[in-house]
């Protein structure tokens, strides 16, 4: 007997094929019973519920079911039935079962009891077939589809910016340099300096921090555009939020002005997690038991909220009268840590914040300047729990402006002339933001460590798997 083709575990909960003859296959999570019943569960990774599979021992053999193991692979034929246990609303009486891949118990490193979230990150090849993170990949699938949809319904048109760029948007100088130079004897220049010349591109290239760059050109013809694509950032930030490889959601619009630029912000945030809240439902339900009691609240409280929107100076006069010892001593000028970011969230407003213009000497080149000289036209979009979700602003747009910025700055202006022309030739006010996918992961998923949302994270020290 054959197991014929595998129809999906969450279809099957469905209930329309009660006492049809029904195939699966996927994973044992757990095999339990006495001498004449063995009961196994097994996900395939539809859903977060497994299904029941009960077995009569004296029709397989015992010696046949011990290979039916936590771990191993298996397809199994039988009907599907009502189940009388209160865990499930249907199970399948096993007549047929074939076992197609054996994980031998002893040394198999995923069992019942439960494992700490840093020694899933020693196995991240074999975590995704956990409940923690069969449901987080899930989630990340649904959060991906529905910022395409979000966009695409709204006529928006998605660029493919490059990976590798020969420029560094956000000036910071944390960047990964792509070469096919022999690096341990390069060419060299007289004066002793890296011959670039006679690499691939004939000049330095680095992997991309962001697409915004490029994205703006393409929002100078096609009006509204986003990127959604890996980014790189070599910084040797070893923390729960910081990633060097993640993915970035860049929307670039023309004609936009910040107060457009945010109101995109808050609609696109409360979208997604509508769109969680509809769509993952079972997924954040067992989230929400395990590992974060306020999740689902929490996304609640994004979608019922109207976000507060406050400069940065108001926002640094409500911190200093604050009752609270700051880490990180809070005065006109610095850029704001998690710290103060969660405290005007959670304590103060009670509600998302959009902090608006923000001094120029903390923010980069391509911000548009107030006509105060001292702030730009930066937004950060702040959550709970998260602190700052979206970094955007206002671009500038004056050719004069713009380069007196990039000279103050040190950005040169001979690498980035392409940039400089579209001041040049048919300027216009235009706006954008960036939403690192990540971020937004943590948020909707209420894990802790921005590892446990990206299916192999490359940090400081660690680029395994």
């Amino acid at each position: 007997m054959t197991i014929g083709k595998r129809e999906k575990i969450v279809d099957l909960f469905k209930g329309d094929k009660i006492g049809k003859e029904v195939s699966v296959k996927g994973w044992v999570r757990t095999r339990r019973g006495n001498k004449n019943i063995a009961f196994i569960a097994l996900n395939d990774g539809s859903t977060i519920h497994n299904i029941q599979l009960v077995a009569d021992v004296e029709v397989f053999g015992e010696e046949f079911l011990k290979d039916v193991s936590t771990g191993a692979s298996i397809g199994a034929k039988g009907n599907l039935v009502e189940s009388s246990g209160a865990e499930q609303p249907v199970e399948i009486q096993v007549r047929h079962i074939e076992i197609y891949g054996k994980a031998d118990p002893s040394v198999y490193p995923l069992q019942k009891k439960g494992h700490s979230l840093e020694f899933l990150r020693e196995i991240a090849h074999l975590r995704p077939r956990t409940n923690t993170f069969g449901a987080v990949l899930r989630i990340r699938h649904a959060m991906a589809y529905a910022i395409h949809k979000y966009f695409n319904d709204k006529g928006f048109y998605y660029i493919h910016t490059p990976i590798i760029t020969g420029s560094d948007a956000e000036g910071a100088g944390a960047l990964f340099k792509v070469t096919t130079l022999d690096i341990n004897n390069p060419p060299r220049l007289q004066n002793g300096k890296v011959d670039f010349s006679q690499d691939f591109f004939g000049k330095e290239a680095k992997l991309t921090v962001s697409g915004q760059l490029e994205g703006e050109l393409a929002a100078l013809a096609l009006s509204e555009i986003y990127t959604f694509g890996p980014t790189f950032r070599a910084e040797n930030s070893n923390t729960p939020r910081h990633l060097a490889e993640f993915w970035m959601i860049e929307p670039e619009m023309a004609f936009y002005e910040i107060s457009d630029n945010m109101d995109l912000a808050e609609d696109f945030l409360k979208y997604l997690t509508r769109y969680a809240l509809e769509h993952c439902k079972e997924d954040l339900e067992f989230l929400n038991k395990m590992w974060d009691k306020e999740l689902i609240e929490r996304l609640k409280f994004v979608t019922e909220n109207i976000f507060v929107r406050l400069s940065y100076t108001e926002a640094i006069a409500i911190l200093e009268k604050a009752d609270v010892k700051w880490e990180f001593p809070v005065s006109w000028g610095v850029d704001l840590q998690s710290e103060h970011e969660r405290y005007l969230v959670e304590k103060h407003f009670k509600k998302p914040v959009i902090l608006t213009d923000y001094p120029k000497e903390i923010k980069a080149f391509y911000m548009k300047l107030n006509d105060d000289n001292k702030t730009v036209r930066a937004m950060d979009v702040l959550f709970p729990k998260i602190g700052e979700i979206i970094g955007g602003s206002q671009r500038e747009e004056n050719l004069e402006t713009l380069a007196r910025r990039m000279v103050e700055m040190g950005i040169p202006q001979e690498e980035m002339w392409w940039y400089v022309e579209t001041r040049k030739f048919g300027t216009a006010p235009h706006s954008g933001f960036g939403l690192g996918f990540e971020r937004l992961l943590l948020f909707v998923t209420g894990m802790s460590n921005i590892r446990d949302v990206i299916p192999f994270p490359r940090t400081p020290k660690n680029c395994e798997f």
